[in-house]
C-alpha cells in the first residue's frame, strides 16, 4: 500500500513563483521530498537572492505556515542537493542527530542512488560505466570537466529503454560528485536532452520523432523536454535511529511520461 503525505505548499515573495512540493517519505527524524525542476536545493553562491527550497522551507517554518504547524517542525536541514535543473528525491533530517548520522553515510558512500535519464544517441552495451576523476572548469564557473588530476568519479549506467536515436538510462552514481551524471553522459557521448551545460540544450521535439507532423500555421513546437531529462528516482540509506533501510523513490514528471509514451508510439 503506498503511503500519501500531505504536500508542502512554498512560494517566493520575489518572483511570485509558487510550488507544492510532494512528501515522497516521512518520519519523525527524516522528511523526503520531490525536488521541483528550476529550483535551487540551497543558495546559489553566485546569487544569493535567487529562490532555494531550504530557504522557503526555512520561512515556512518561521511563519508557521500549516504544513510546518501541522508536523511541529523546529528542525529541516539537507542532507545533500540536486542540481537546479534535477527533479526528485531529496533527502532532509528533521533534526540534528539525524543529519550527523546521514552526513557520515553519504561521505562514506552508504546510500544507494538512482536517476533515469534520457539521452541522445545509443550505447552499444545495455550496461556500461564511466570512470573518470571530474575537477572545477576553471575556464567556466559552475561548470565541471573530467580531468586526470580531478576527484574520482564513477557511475554505472543500464539501458532501461530503447528508441531511434533515443535511449532511456537507469543512472548509478558510486561517488557524489557536482554534475556527476551529467559530465559522465557527456563524456560517453551520450548527453541528456536539455541540457542546458553538457548537451547544448538538444531539445526533444516531437517533429523529429512523429511522421508526417505538421503543426498548425502560427503555431510554435513545445519541446518534449521542456526540462532537463534527469530525475533523481530513488534513494536508500540506512534510518538514522533503528538503522533499518529507508528506499524512497519520486514519481517520474508528467513530462518525462509523456515524451516515452510519444517514443513508444512514433519509433517502437
Amino acid at each position: 500500500m503506498t503511503v500519501r503525505y500531505p504536500a508542502i505548499k512554498i512560494s517566493s515573495p520575489t518572483t511570485r513563483e509558487f510550488w507544492e512540493i510532494g512528501v515522497v517519505h516521512e518520519d519523525p527524524d527524516l522528511l523526503a521530498v520531490d525536488k521541483p525542476s528550476r529550483l535551487l536545493s540551497s543558495p546559489d553562491r553566485y546569487d544569493a537572492a535567487r529562490p532555494n527550497l531550504m530557504r522557503l522551507l526555512h520561512a515556512g517554518i518561521a511563519d508557521g505556515k500549516p504544513w510546518a504547524t501541522a508536523r511541529a517542525l523546529t528542525y529541516l536541514a539537507n542532507v545533500h542537493r540536486l542540481d537546479f535543473e534535477t527533479s526528485g528525491v531529496m533527502l532532509l533530517a528533521k533534526n540534528k542527530p539525524a543529519l550527523i548520522h546521514l552526513a557520515n553515510q553519504f561521505g562514506s558512500g552508504v546510500p544507494k542512488k538512482s536517476y533515469v535519464a534520457l539521452v541522445q544517441g545509443s550505447p552499444s552495451e545495455d550496461t556500461f560505466e564511466v570512470d573518470a576523476k571530474l575537477a572545477p572548469d576553471e575556464r567556466r564557473p559552475g561548470f565541471m570537466r573530467w580531468a586526470r588530476d580531478g576527484k574520482k568519479s564513477l557511475t554505472r549506467f543500464q539501458v532501461l529503454e530503447r528508441f531511434d536515436g533515443v535511449t532511456l538510462l537507469s543512472c548509478h552514481p558510486e561517488t557524489g560528485r557536482t554534475h556527476q551524471i551529467r559530465v559522465h553522459l557527456k563524456f560517453a557521448g551520450y548527453p541528456i536532452f536539455a541540457d542546458p551545460l553538457y548537451g547544448d540544450g538538444v531539445q526533444l521535439m516531437l517533429s523529429q520523432i512523429k511522421r508526417g507532423f505538421r503543426l498548425k500555421p502560427g503555431r510554435e513546437e513545445n519541446p518534449l523536454t521542456p526540462s532537463l531529462a534527469l530525475h533523481a528516482w530513488k534513494l536508500s540509506v540506512d534510518h538514522p535511529l533503528t538503522g533499518q533501510k529507508v528506499d524512497m523513490e519520486a514519481p517520474w514528471p508528467k513530462y518525462l511520461e509523456v515524451a516515452l509514451k510519444q517514443l513508444r508510439r512514433y519509433t517502437g
